[in-house]
């Protein structure tokens, strides 16, 4: 598939989308081999038949970014997947997620206590990178003053667009990453604390402990996972609200459809916009034949949009009820997060839209996404507000 596009249809690839579900909605990139998927019912099909589609990417000697997720949740294949998840399920289940809420919401009002008297700022750069850093690095318990190289590695690990591609600064990136979580590992295998690692060292699975591998692909996925999904959602939250006139003021008057607004976020700017599988065997999708062995990318920005199942699907409706969107993927593989990503989005964008009145994109600002297919936001937000 051609993606040799202009930076303004990377920041706009919903008509690119459109055509592909009209023309060539099971494509096949015969120079790479990959297929792609771009309708609804076989995006949702593709991401929850996991007999048919497998999630094991790079075979049994991965290499590159590989290493890091070899062994980890969006990379294993039920019965294992089960029994992974099952141990890390604990962190995220409702009532672990709304015992961070106050914690959160603290951190969102020191964020903006640093930049609300100015009227201006990068809102991705003061509020919506930090706030998941800090978060998902206090739940693995990670030092505070190695928080800024997070941003660097996930963001070089999901710029790791198409099928696999990786040069030298990615492999470096690999290898760096690599190195601190198995020297971390190292530290709380030795030092216990309080934090989700030392709880993973200590668990078991049918009466064997998690491998290395396993350890290192809860740690890198949870670093990439809890940063740049819950990042972009906050960001293409705010952009979606500034773009529709009078969504902020609304939101202000009914606070109950705020949530149902992220829900929309969701569906209208999905944060991840594609997922990678391996067929398991020969299979039909779409009334194509796609052979065993064939990577394949499911894309569920292409799948939000899809007006078989949403009506007006290229228009912002904060009043979207039945929002049956796979932002969050589908199947055994739903994302883990989901309840967390949802409440720092909440807790973020009620104090944003509270304490930055007039809030509004800087005129004349040229918006640039980040360097991946994979995941879907800016690189800058810069906003300005009516300071106090």
């Amino acid at each position: 598939m051609d993606d040799t596009r202009s930076a303004g249809q990377q920041l706009d690839p919903f008509p690119h989308y459109h055509r592909m579900r009209e023309a060539a909605p099971v494509f096949h990139d015969e120079p790479s081999g990959s297929w792609h998927v771009f309708r609804y019912d076989d995006v949702q099909r593709a991401l929850s038949e996991h007999a048919t589609f497998s999630s094991r990417m790079g075979g049994d000697d991965p290499s590159g970014t590989g290493q890091l997720f070899a062994a980890s949740l969006i990379t294993t294949d039920p019965p294992r997947h089960r029994q992974l998840r099952s141990l890390v399920t604990q962190a995220f289940t409702p009532k672990a997620v709304d015992a961070l809420a106050p914690r959160i919401s603290s951190l969102t009002g020191e964020l903006l206590d640093a930049i609300s008297a100015r009227g201006t700022a990068d809102l991705i750069k003061e509020l919506a990178y930090p706030l998941p850093v800090i978060v998902i690095s206090e739940l693995l318990g990670i030092p505070a003053e190695d928080r800024d190289r997070f941003k660097r590695w996930s963001d070089a690990i999901v710029s790791q667009s198409q099928a696999g591609s990786v040069n030298a600064d990615h492999e470096a990136t690999n290898l760096e990453m690599t190195g601190y979580f198995l020297a971390l590992i190292e530290q709380r295998r030795k030092r216990p604390g309080e934090d989700l690692i030392s709880s993973l060292l200590g668990a078991e699975i049918d009466g064997q402990k998690l491998t290395v591998p396993e350890l290192l692909g809860f740690c890198s996925l949870l670093l990439v996972a809890g940063n740049e999904t819950t990042t972009n959602l906050i960001g293409n939250a705010v952009l979606c609200f500034t773009e529709k006139p009078g969504t902020i003021e609304r939101l202000l008057r009914q606070p109950a459809l705020l949530p149902g607004a992220i829900e929309e976020v969701l569906r209208f700017r999905s944060p991840v916009q594609s997922m990678y599988r391996v067929t398991v065997a020969d299979t039909v999708l779409g009334g194509t034949r796609i052979p065993a062995g064939a990577p394949l990318v499911a894309w569920i920005g292409s799948a939000n949009r899809d007006e078989r199942q949403f009506e007006r699907p290229d228009e912002f409706d904060a009043d979207r009820g039945q929002n049956r969107h796979l932002a969050f993927g589908h199947g055994v593989h739903f994302c883990l997060g989901a309840p967390l990503a949802r409440l720092e989005a909440r807790t973020a964008l009620e104090a944003i839209l509270s304490r930055l009145p007039g809030l509004d994109l800087v005129p004349g600002t040229e918006l640039e996404r980040m360097d991946s297919t994979i995941v879907y936001g800016v690189k800058a937000l810069p906003v300005n507000w009516q300071a106090a």
